[in-house]
């Protein structure tokens, strides 16, 4: 038998098993963005953020996508909104603040447990 050809089930299956990955990792993803939609109204969700900053970026694209209410500010550009990232001692950005809560970084998860958390009963 050929040697190679001795590899190609275990080749098929670690193909099959990380594509398999990918489409449950994607299906959770915007099963998480609708919760997080439905779950957050305006004001619940506050980023503050830096214009060099490719975390927040990627945070404001994630909410647009999944139609997410929140609002921004921009530290170099805004003089309020520096203030308050100060007065948060954040040690980088984005800072998000959730229904009151800060959070440093951007992580959807964390997202969806602080408006659950803070939802009423």
């Amino acid at each position: 038998m050929n040697p190679r050809r001795a590899w190609l089930p275990l080749l098929l299956a670690v193909a099959a098993a990380w594509g398999g990955a990918q489409a449950l990792q994607a299906w959770q993803t915007q099963r998480l963005g609708r919760t997080v939609s439905e779950a957050a109204r305006p004001g619940d969700i506050a980023m503050i953020s830096s214009q060099t900053c490719v975390f927040c970026g990627e945070a404001r694209r994630w909410f647009e996508a999944n139609g997410v209410a929140f609002d921004e500010c921009v530290i170099e550009r805004d003089a309020a909104c520096a203030d308050a990232y100060r007065a948060l001692q954040a040690p980088g950005t984005p800072v998000l603040v959730v229904r009151g809560q800060r959070m440093v970084g951007f992580d959807p998860r964390r997202i969806a447990a602080a408006l659950r958390v803070a939802a009423p009963g």
